[in-house]
């Protein structure tokens, strides 16, 4: 059995409620539980222990599927607690941001996590031949969170890849590229509103169950679709440039 890890909070600053957004039968958080679901992964929710997340944890109750709550602040405190409680030596993470991760590539990304290695990325430059922002997420060995909690020296690991890819020996893997005549950039991770519209215009194309060819099609028949909010990527990388120099 996949395991998959749901990171997901209320709270958010540049969509507020995203999770509860209306999104196909019900709202973003319960598609991508069910999403999650279709393709044979177990979705296990990760959320917080802030209030404002009870609803969240009712939701995974009314699916009937796992929920962990803990750390607001450490969220690769939380993943590790959330593995200890169900007893998992590894798993692949789901962003509740991407309603349209792609299951299949979830699973590959799981199988490829051998003896040989902690995690398992992808591809992260856009275009990159057939994977998009929100894409499918990477697996990892539920070690190596052990490690990076042990040597982190902060509480604030929003970012936790940095602390992951910072323990020493870290043996990391790539999903193989997937070869495919996209020319342009795709984002479908919701931050903004612009990602809901063009989300939106999916779903209404493609149906709740849409595999990552047939939204990859849509796009090559609409070549200017990905205009809709690209330029989120844009504004977020150029603001991030300017903040390091």
């Amino acid at each position: 059995m996949v395991n998959g890890l749901i990171t997901v909070r209320s709270k958010s600053t540049r969509l507020p409620e995203k999770c509860f957004l209306p999104f196909g039968d019900g709202n973003v958080i319960e598609h991508v539980i069910r999403r999650a679901k279709f393709f044979k992964i177990n979705p296990i929710v990760c959320t917080t222990n802030e209030i404002e997340d009870d609803r969240i944890a009712e939701i995974a109750q009314k699916e009937g599927v796992g929920c962990f709550r803990g750390s607001v602040k450490d969220k690769l405190l939380r993943w590790r607690d959330c593995c200890r409680k169900y007893n998992l030596d590894k798993f692949v993470s789901i962003d509740a941001d991407d309603p349209f991760f792609d299951g299949n590539l979830s699973i590959i990304s799981h199988e490829t996590l051998s003896d040989s290695f902690d995690i398992i990325k992808h591809p992260i430059q856009q275009p990159n031949k057939g994977y998009y922002e929100g894409c499918v997420g990477y697996a990892l060995r539920t070690n190596i969170i052990e490690k990076a909690c042990v040597i982190k020296n902060t509480d604030d690991t929003e970012m936790m890849w940095h602390f992951i890819e910072d323990v020493p020996g870290v043996r990391v893997g790539f999903l193989k590229v997937v070869d495919n005549n996209i020319k342009f950039p795709i984002r479908l991770t919701l931050d903004y509103q612009e990602d809901y519209w063009l989300m939106q215009f999916i779903l209404r194309s493609l149906g709740s169950y849409t595999n990552r060819k047939e939204i990859l099609d849509l796009f090559i028949k609409n070549p200017d679709l990905y205009k809709m909010n690209w330029f989120r990527t844009e504004e977020y990388t150029s603001a991030h440039s300017k903040a390091s120099k």
